[in-house]
């Protein structure tokens, strides 16, 4: 008898994807030895390679006049679907055979933060936490670049994201470089190197950190893919990012990770984890302030208490 079949329509956002990567053990859960057919934007299409039960991950190129659509629909009409979940709310779920259909629709926005909406999206009582899927491909790709910079200074890694890809939600790059030089002088982090994480487009907000980094710096900007940056971000100890993807990523790998948001909603988009925190440029919900707002001392101070909440006074042993 054929394996049943799910088709998981997700975002074309890195960050989105892991917000919503919990539907992934949902759909097995609910349908046991289900294939499941993945479709998704380019970046984050290597997060589903090695993901439990997917067999196929098929990549959305934005075209014009929705054309990615009809491609997509070319690919799928043609199999008779258990399940579709759709969490981009399109209409291709209703053009397609299916059993079942699970459709995002604005109304689950009720103020719930998103991963809890989008677990009772699919019918989950429980929070369906964020799962970033890693193989031995990712690792060794991350192990390749960081063990040569590691090799000439050891330490304990603190992972830095100074980028995101929405106006707004970049903290300036020379703070990110201010921020470093603070870090270096601080006890707490003697011994300890510094590593930026991005993709290839990312290099210029970096350079001030790296600058500041000096022989410290570990260089992982536009070194891989993804999921090689995600096996980065495993090996540091301590993250901190801008609101952006590789945010969640370091949230769902578990590591103490400090999120810094500016006039987008933290209340909603914070990252999710129980080693999570964030340094806001206001702090009321439904208020804004530009990201400009938060200051090198505030986001300083915020990754101390990190580092005192999770590693500890004494650093951890080198990766």
């Amino acid at each position: 008898m054929p394996a049943p079949q799910a088709l998981f329509v997700t975002s074309n956002r890195i960050g989105d994807c892991v917000i919503s990567s919990g539907v992934i053990r949902e759909i097995a859960r609910q349908i046991p030895g289900v294939e499941i057919t993945v479709a998704c934007g380019r970046p984050p299409a290597p997060f589903f390679r090695s993901a439990p039960g997917v067999v196929r991950t098929i990549v959305l190129d934005k075209k014009k006049m929705a054309g990615h659509w009809l491609d997509l629909w070319r690919q799928t009409r043609g199999t008779r679907w258990d399940l579709v979940v759709d969490i981009r709310g399109s209409a291709l779920a209703w053009l397609l055979s299916a059993r079942r259909r699970i459709v995002y629709n604005r109304r689950w926005e009720t103020g719930l933060r998103k991963v809890e909406m989008v677990s009772r999206l699919m019918g989950s009582d429980t929070p369906l936490d964020p799962e970033v899927f890693l193989d031995a491909q990712a690792r060794a790709e991350a192990a390749a670049v960081i063990d040569p910079q590691l090799a000439r200074a050891p330490g304990p890694i603190i992972a830095l994201a100074p980028i995101a890809h929405q106006p707004g939600k970049s903290w300036p790059a020379d703070r990110w470089g201010e921020l470093v030089d603070k870090l270096k002088a601080e006890p707490r982090f003697a011994g300890w190197r510094f590593m930026p994480v991005g993709g290839r487009g990312d290099r210029p907000p970096a350079t001030p950190a790296l600058e500041a980094a000096g022989p410290l710096g570990v260089d992982f900007v536009g070194k891989g893919d993804i999921l090689a940056s995600a096996a980065a971000i495993d090996r540091a100890a301590l993250f901190v990012g801008n609101d952006s993807g590789l945010m969640h990523v370091s949230a769902a790998l578990g590591r103490p990770t400090l999120g810094l948001f500016g006039p987008t909603e933290w209340w909603l988009y914070g990252p999710w984890g129980p080693k999570t925190r964030m340094a806001t440029s206001n702090e009321t919900r439904g208020q804004f302030a530009p990201i400009e707002d938060l200051t090198v001392e505030r986001v300083f101070s915020a990754v101390i208490a990190l580092h005192d909440a999770y590693v500890g006074a004494e650093p951890p042993a080198a990766p």
